[in-house]
C-alpha cells in the first residue's frame, strides 16, 4: 500500500476487542506470538452490545472472575402473546449475567498480560494480499498506519471488514435489538429470566427481562424489516411493570446492535486469516446466544493458527470449517425457521400452547437448560481467562 506511516510487523493482527478478539489475543500471545489487538473504541466498557447471559456451561469450563458475574438464575417464563404463562425451574444454576465492560477489560489486562500489544481507537480501512499474509492499512486518530501481518483475525462483528477483505462468507440474517439497563430495581422471588413471545414487540424473536436482583436488562429483538426497535422497546418498557418494579430503579445504560441467527457460516478460514465470534456467525440461531460459541470456536481458532504459522502448511486449516459446526446446528436451524413463521398472534398463541403440554414442555426445558449450546471440536483445548 505504502501510504502510512513506518511499516509495522506483527505475527496476528487481531481486529475487534469483544469477547471473541479478546480471548484469541490472549491464547496466541501466551503462546509467544507476537499480537496486535484492534478495536475502533478507544474504552472496551462504551458501546457495550450485549446482554452477556453466561450459560451453565460456559461456567462449568470456564473460569470467569466472580466479582464480574451477577447472581445466579434458576427460573425462566415464557409468556404467549395473550399473557399466558409457563414457568420453568432448574435444579442447578443455569445463568449469570456478566457486567460486561468489567469483563472486557478483565480480559484485556489477561491478553496484555500475556505480551498482546492493544490499540484502541483503531479501525481496519482494507487488507491487501502480499507473500506471507496480508497488509493492512489501520486508521487511529493520528492518521495511517500500515501493518504487515503474517495471519488476521476478524472478531469485528456480523458485517465483518476482515471478512469482506479476505473474501470469506458474510452473514445474511440477523435480527436487530435493543435494551436497557437498570440497577436498584426491587427483586420480589428469586432471580428470573422472562421471555415475552409476541410478534407485534419481536417479530422473529422475543421480548426480554433479565433479572437478579443487580441489574435488571429490559430488551427486544426481531427482524429489522418487520419492526421498528425503539418504538417496541418503549412498548415493552410500559408494558414491563407486569414483572417488574422498573419505577423504583434507575436507568443506568442503553444497548442494542444487531445479532447473526443464520448459524456458522461456511467458509471462515483462508490462507491468510480467520473470522470469530459474531463474524463468524458463531451464534445460536434459535436463542441468539454469542458467548459460549466465541469463547468455545475462538480455543479452535487459536489452536489452528498456532499450528499453522509453526509450520506453514495449510492443511492444518482444515478443522477450522463452519460446516462441521452447520451439521450440528440444524435442528436449531429448523427451529429458527419455525419461529420466523408464526408471524401471527394468533399462530405464536397456539405455539405456545403447545409448549405448555408435557412434550412441549420438556422441548422448552431442553431449549433453555440443555447443554447443547454449542459443539466442542476434537482440536479445541479448554481454556479460559485466568
Amino acid at each position: 500500500m505504502g501510504y502510512g506511516r513506518g511499516l509495522e510487523r506483527c505475527d496476528v493482527l487481531v481486529v475487534g476487542a469483544g469477547l471473541a478478539g479478546l480471548e484469541v489475543a490472549r491464547l496466541l500471545a501466551g503462546r509467544g506470538l507476537d499480537v496486535l489487538l484492534v478495536d475502533r473504541r478507544r474504552r472496551l466498557r462504551s458501546g457495550v452490545a450485549t446482554t452477556g447471559i453466561f450459560v451453565r456451561r460456559t461456567l462449568e469450563t470456564y473460569p470467569l472472575p466472580e466479582d464480574c458475574l451477577g447472581p445466579a438464575v434458576r427460573h425462566v417464563t415464557l409468556v404467549s402473546p395473550a399473557g399466558r404463562r409457563l414457568d420453568l425451574a432448574s435444579d442447578v444454576d443455569e445463568f449469570r449475567v456478566g457486567l460486561m465492560g468489567e469483563l472486557y477489560e478483565r480480559w484485556l489486562a489477561a491478553a496484555t498480560a500475556e505480551g498482546a500489544r492493544w490499540a484502541p481507537g483503531t479501525s481496519l480501512e482494507a487488507l491487501q494480499p502480499i507473500t506471507g499474509g496480508a497488509q493492512a492499512r489501520l486508521r487511529d486518530r493520528d492518521g495511517v498506519r500500515d501493518v504487515t501481518a503474517r495471519f488476521v483475525i476478524g472478531a469485528d462483528g456480523w458485517r465483518s471488514t476482515v471478512a469482506r477483505e479476505l473474501g470469506l462468507d458474510r452473514n445474511r440474517e440477523a435480527i436487530v435489538g435493543a435494551e436497557v439497563v437498570y440497577r436498584g430495581v426491587p427483586l420480589t422471588g428469586p432471580p428470573r429470566f422472562v421471555c415475552v413471545l409476541d410478534p407485534r414487540l419481536a417479530p422473529g424473536y422475543l421480548a426480554w427481562i433479565v433479572h437478579d436482583g443487580v441489574e435488571t436488562h429490559v430488551g427486544v429483538g426481531g427482524h429489522a424489516r418487520r419492526y421498528a426497535v425503539r418504538e417496541a422497546l418503549e412498548a415493552f418498557i410500559r408494558q414491563a411493570g407486569r414483572f417488574v418494579d422498573l419505577g423504583a430503579g434507575e436507568e443506568v445504560e442503553r444497548r442494542g446492535g444487531a445479532i447473526p441467527v443464520g448459524g456458522v457460516l461456511r467458509r471462515i478460514v483462508n490462507r491468510r486469516g480467520l473470522l470469530v465470534g459474531d463474524a463468524a456467525g458463531a451464534v445460536s440461531p434459535l436463542t441468539a446466544g454469542g458467548l459460549d460459541p466465541c469463547l468455545r470456536l475462538s480455543a479452535l481458532a487459536a489452536e489452528v493458527t498456532h499450528r499453522y504459522l509453526a509450520g506453514g502448511d495449510p492443511r492444518v486449516l482444515a478443522p477450522y470449517d463452519g460446516r462441521w459446526f452447520r451439521r450440528r446446528f440444524r435442528s436449531r436451524l429448523l427451529l429458527r425457521r419455525a419461529l420466523v413463521a408464526l408471524e401471527t398472534p394468533q399462530l405464536l398463541e397456539i405455539g405456545c400452547a403447545l409448549l405448555r403440554t408435557p412434550p412441549g414442555a420438556a422441548l422448552a426445558r431442553a431449549v433453555f437448560f440443555g447443554r447443547g449450546s454449542f459443539p466442542d471440536h476434537p482440536l479445541a483445548p479448554q481454556a479460559g481467562p485466568r
